[in-house]
């Protein structure tokens, strides 16, 4: 072999490993794990009562988180449902209308009256023509008069009273009534919401991995108290070039290794990106963030809590 083959032989063998398909002995990627996290907060403003779950505390779905002082909204509730039940039966009596013995004692009040009305009409009959004759007589007549006034209105108002219990109450009235019930019933089911929404409950099952508020505290709507992550159900995310992309598929078995650990773990491809991205700003330099990649996930398993959220991590892609 001539030098000039020799030579022509080195400067080859490092181009040909670095032209060699990815496919050929597969690829890796760095990442991080990432979890589902939810920051529960109250719906409603209050003190916090109690927060009944610490950091590092796990908790199942449904589990009440923390709980808001609620003595004045119990108080307001129960001032509330007795205006309602006062509403429902002043409504359920206009519906029912009058009953017989309170129409029986309407009448004997009005025949009362009119006796009065008749017993102080004759006084005033009595007292007139003997008005002319002294002052004294002048004067009874007056009250006489005075009586007899008072006696025709009483009359007047009691006749209207059994006219109403005879015929029942209007129908605006019980469309009043009605109203008033309604509204009351509305406020009763407000402030029950409320009390509800004063129960802080987790949606998922989970491990607290951050405390924000403390009992004691006045928290603002939408406040959140604490950071519930699902640990047991982790996925690593990594950003993958087009080359690569070719030999992925869903379902793919990759294996996981993260720093200060010697064993390899395994995942699962679970998600590919249909569209490409430029590569997030965490990556560190400039030519690597102006590439367009593709988001990739690997579901993992964490039985034993190994992974952590925001630990990074390297998935290994295995040649088809």
């Amino acid at each position: 072999m001539n030098a000039r083959a020799v030579v022509f032989l080195a400067l080859s063998l490092p181009l040909l490993a670095c032209q060699r398909s990815p496919s050929s002995s597969g690829f890796s990627a760095s990442g991080h794990v990432e979890a589902t996290q939810v920051r529960l907060a109250s719906k409603v403003s209050g003190t916090l009562l109690e927060v009944r779950f610490q950091e590092g505390e796990t908790l199942n779905a449904g589990d009440v988180m923390a709980r808001l002082d609620t003595a004045q909204l119990q108080r307001e509730l129960e001032k509330a449902k007795a205006q309602r039940d006062a509403a429902a039966a002043e409504l359920a009596l206009l519906e029912a209308g009058a009953r017989a013995e309170e129409i029986a004692e309407a009448q004997a009040r009005l025949k009362a009256a009119q006796a009065e009305l008749a017993a102080a009409q004759a006084d005033v009959a009595r007292y007139q023509p003997l008005a002319q004759k002294g002052a004294a007589n002048r004067k009874l007549l007056e009250d006489a008069e005075t009586k007899a006034l008072t006696a025709a209105q009483q009359v007047k108002a009691l006749e209207a009273r059994l006219q109403l219990l005879q015929a029942g109450a209007r129908s605006e009235e019980k469309a009043a009534a009605r109203a008033r019930l309604a509204a009351a019933e509305a406020q009763v089911k407000v402030l029950e919401q409320v009390l509800a929404d004063s129960v802080i409950v987790s949606p998922i099952a989970g491990t607290v991995i951050e405390k924000l508020a403390e009992p004691g505290e006045f928290l603002p709507a939408g406040t959140p108290v604490v950071v519930v992550a699902d640990l047991t159900h982790p996925w690593l995310e990594v950003y993958v070039d087009e080359p690569h992309l070719a030999h992925l598929r869903l379902g793919q078995t990759v294996k996981v290794k993260v720093d200060g650990r010697t064993e390899t773990f395994e995942g699962v491809v679970s998600f590919i990106a249909p569209q490409p991205e430029f590569t997030p700003k965490n990556v560190q330099t400039p030519d690597e963030r102006a590439k367009l990649v593709f988001k990739v996930k690997v579901a993992l398993e964490n039985p034993n809590g190994v992974f952590k959220p925001g630990m990074p991590a390297d998935a290994l892609f295995s040649a088809p």
